[in-house]
Parts: structure tokens; C-alpha cells; sequence
């Protein structure tokens, strides 16, 4: 089967399904204006899935909206750096069960079954360009560079979202429904220790997170700081563009060995997190934290496999500054001078980070307002999660406020102590997107009940036409 094979495949098995029928949500009623049913706040893998997902349950009046250039969506081809992804290759996250819109399909029709067989991982660009394929073969309405700055509620359900960005059509959209599909960071922001901002200029640091032209430091000397899998992947990346040393410090004695989502997998924690209690889901995401992702084995090994790669076990930085130019860190093992820092020290989650959300964050209920965790497992950087709704909605700290926040959805790194690991790994999206999906659209069905319950009681169309044969009509 050739590629082209497989989109008539596509739009075979698609029709199959009846996406063409007749959409079922009333028209907001609101003077005219134009308002979406539901608008999407990122174009990547999950902000595609749910549009999709939405086009199944006959809701078309959606609109998908990213801030980045076409074919730069998502981590993929912008600072993920690892040459494949993480995940089993067999995993099958955004297809909604259509054999023919899973990523070994498109693989398949262009490289061929044996291809397939005797692939290890995915690699991290052909995923990007398997995205690209699902967007363009589904038609999904996605709008780039266009960046959201502030979502403002309204008093009758509808949020007017302020945007900017040459993709604009205005300077406000507006819908019934908000879903925040912005990834990782879209939780939170972006994390560097307050003393390394204090203590160095910007132009001798950056954070993993960041655009980081390595051929400019073909040569020279780096640390990165940080014992994750991100660590690892620019390591390797820098070593591979003739970077002369990497040292990686690491504050742990030991690197991580193990990765809980291998458990979760398998064993059903994942589709079923929802059903775990508060006490439950706090401490097995406390685990979760506890352990942190370790680098891959080929990841590693690659690194490591440069002359110029140094680790450094049991080393966290106590302070930096600028040195003649150059930056000096010092450990408790010594201190130590490099031309370039990099820090992989992940991100912190909290809607108070995100000016989209600087209207409604301190109405938004956290973790740490609903419970109280014992104190060997608490802590500051869970409590300050959102606690989300099984839908992944916002729930307001009152009655009022909770109203107000109801139709905003935060399918995000975010989600990650009330939902699981949902949004935040392809392992978990076979089970949370259809259960986003299903929280929209039975919000959108609520907000007119008495509407469609109405036409219900009311419908009073004949079916049967049955005449006997004199005419007569029964």
C-alpha cells in the first residue's frame, strides 16, 4: 500500500462512520456574533486529537489555534532533542480505534511491513511529519501564529479570547467552550533556579525548553544541569555538533533507573486513574515525582559514548557567576568554569504562571485548598496543580466562581495529579482524549437541556404511514 493508498483508505473508512451528519448543538444565542461551540488552544498532538474527537461527536463549529509556524507545532521539531520518541512504538493515541490513521499505517504504506517489524522507537521527526499527515488528511481547521493573551469570561457562558499573531482574523474570538491543549508547559512556565537568573547574564545560559544553536559552540565547554531524560538528549546533541566537553551534574548520588509509566502501562493505572480517590491519586503521583524520568538506555549510551562527556554524581550547583566571561559554578565537590550553561530542570506547574489565565487564577481551586497530604509525601509543587474535574474542566474555589470557570478545559501537563498522565504522554491519550471529548460535549448538551428536552417532549412527526387497502389511513 502506497501512501496515497492509505489516505483513499482514510476517507474510506471515514465515511463509514457518518461525520457528515447533521450537527446538533444550538447556535449560541448572543446579538449575531459569531461564537465557536469550541475553540482549541494548541495544534499539536493533542490539540489535533481533540478536534478530531469533536468532528466525530458532529461538532464542527470549532476552531484550533497555535501560536507557531506550520509543521513547528509541539516540542518535536522545535527543543525536543532526542532522536526518537520515549513511548513503545505500538502505541496508538490519536487514531480513535481507525486502523488506518494509526502511525504504523502511515509508516507501513510508505516503508513497508518488514520496515515496521525492525523498527526499535519512532523517530522523533517522522512522529512530527506522521502529525502533519493527520492534520492535512483530516482537514482539521487549524490556525497558526496565532497566540492567545487572554481568556476574559463572560456573563452568559461565552469567553472572549484576546489574540494576536499575523494568523489573527481579529483581535478577539469567542466560544462557548475553551480547551487548553498546550502541552507541557501549558500548565505552568518553564523552571531556572532563581541564583543562576541572579547570578549570569542571559547570554551564557539557557534553558532546555529554549532555541539553542549548538554549531555556535563547536569547542567549547558546557555544563547542563539536571539528571533527566532531557539532560541526556542535549548532551548528546551537543557532543554530536562538535561540542569539545559536556558535563552533566546531577544532584542524585545515582541516576534514576526506573520509569513508573512502564508500569502504568500495562497494568491499567493509566485508563482507570480517574477512579482512584484524593489520598490515592496524590500518592502515586507523589511516586511518580519522587523517582523522575531517566534518560532512555540509547540516549545515555550514545552520550556517554563522546570523549568528551563527563557526569557528575551527588554534585548539585550551590551558586554561579560570571568569570571573566565565562561561567563558574561552584559544587560541593569544587568549582568548576564552562563557556555555556544549560538547565534541564523541567518546569513548575501553577495557573498563577499563565498571563492567558491572570483573570480567573485566583479563583481556580489548587490541590492544596482541597487536600491535606501526609506530610511524608506533601508537597508545594503538587499542591500547586489545579484540581481539575474528571473532564479536565477548572472548578471554581464558590459557587459563582466555579460557574464562571466551568467551560474551560486544561488538558495539559496540568492535569497530571487529578487526571493522570492524560495529557502528558502519548501512553495515556488512547483513554483521555474520548474522555475530554465526551466532558465537552456533554457541557455543550447541558447548557441547552431544557431545549433539547423540549423538542423531545414536543416532536410529534409521524413514521408510520401504513394505508390499508381501501385508503383508509391507519
Amino acid at each position: 500500500m502506497s501512501l496515497m493508498d492509505l489516505n483513499n483508505q482514510v476517507k474510506k473508512d471515514l465515511s463509514y462512520l457518518s461525520l457528515n451528519g447533521p450537527e446538533w448543538v444550538l447556535p449560541a444565542s448572543d446579538s449575531g456574533r459569531p461564537v465557536y461551540d469550541a475553540i482549541i488552544v494548541g495544534g499539536g498532538q493533542c490539540g489535533l486529537g481533540i478536534a478530531f474527537g469533536l468532528i466525530r461527536e458532529r461538532i464542527r463549529n470549532i476552531l484550533v489555534i497555535d501560536e507557531n509556524k506550520q509543521g513547528f507545532e509541539g516540542p518535536w521539531v522545535a527543543y525536543a532533542r532526542m532522536r526518537t520518541l520515549r513511548t513503545p512504538k505500538d502505541l496508538t493515541p490519536i487514531d480513535f480505534g481507525i486502523p488506518s490513521l494509526t502511525f504504523r499505517a502511515w509508516w507501513e504504506a510508505q516503508y513497508g511491513a518488514e520496515s515496521w517489524h525492525a523498527l526499535d522507537k519512532i523517530p522523533r521527526t517522522d512522529w512530527m511529519n506522521y502529525l502533519k499527515w493527520y492534520r492535512k488528511i483530516l482537514n482539521l481547521p487549524v490556525h497558526n501564529e496565532i497566540c492567545l493573551r487572554l481568556i476574559e469570561p463572560e456573563q452568559n457562558g461565552i469567553y472572549t479570547l484576546h489574540i494576536e499573531g499575523k494568523g489573527a482574523p481579529a483581535e478577539t474570538l469567542r466560544a462557548r467552550k475553551v480547551i487548553l491543549a498546550t502541552g507541557v508547559q501549558g500548565g505552568g512556565a518553564w523552571y531556572v533556579p532563581d541564583f543562576i537568573k541572579e547570578g549570569l547574564p542571559k547570554n551564557l545560559y539557557a534553558h532546555t525548553s529554549e532555541a539553542i544553536d549548538f554549531s555556535k559552540l563547536k569547542g567549547k565547554c558546557l555544563a547542563i544541569l539536571g539528571g533527566g531524560a532531557s539532560a541526556f538528549d542535549n548532551a548528546a546533541a551537543a557532543l554530536a555538533q562538535n561540542v569539545n566537553e559536556v558535563h552533566v551534574f546531577v544532584r542524585r548520588k545515582a541516576l534514576g533507573r526506573i520509569n513508573p509509566i512502564r508500569q502504568m502501562e500495562p497494568s491499567g493505572l493509566i485508563n482507570h486513574f480517574h477512579t482512584l480517590n484524593d489520598a490515592e491519586k496524590y500518592a502515586v503521583m507523589a511516586r511518580f515525582f519522587s523517582l523522575n524520568q531517566p534518560p532512555t538506555t540509547d540516549m545515555f549510551n550514545r552520550a556517554a559514548a563522546y570523549p568528551g562527556f563527563y557526569l557528575h554524581l551527588g554534585a548539585p550547583w550551590l551558586n554561579v557567576c560570571e568569570k571573566d566571561g565565562r561561567a563558574a559554578i561552584q559544587t560541593p565537590h569544587g568549582r568548576f568554569t564552562f563557556d555555556y550553561l544549560i538547565i534541564s530542570t523541567g518546569l513548575r506547574t501553577d495557573p498563577a504562571l499563565r498571563p492567558e489565565l491572570r483573570l480567573i487564577a485566583d479563583h481556580i481551586v489548587r490541590w492544596g485548598d482541597r487536600y491535606s497530604a501526609p506530610e511524608a509525601i506533601k508537597s508545594p509543587m503538587l499542591d500547586a496543580h489545579p484540581y481539575l474535574s474528571e473532564g479536565f474542566a477548572f472548578q471554581g474555589k464558590e459557587e459563582a466562581t466555579n460557574k464562571m470557570l466551568r467551560g474551560i478545559f486544561s488538558f495539559t501537563y496540568a492535569a497530571m495529579v487529578s487526571c493522570g498522565l492524560s495529557a502528558s504522554a502519548l501512553s495515556a491519550m488512547k483513554y483521555s482524549l474520548p474522555r475530554v471529548v465526551r466532558a465537552i460535549t456533554d457541557q455543550l448538551f447541558e447548557d441547552d437541556k431544557n431545549s433539547y428536552l423540549n423538542s423531545y417532549f414536543t416532536y410529534d412527526v409521524p413514521e408510520f404511514q401504513g394505508q390499508t387497502s381501501e385508503g383508509q389511513i391507519l
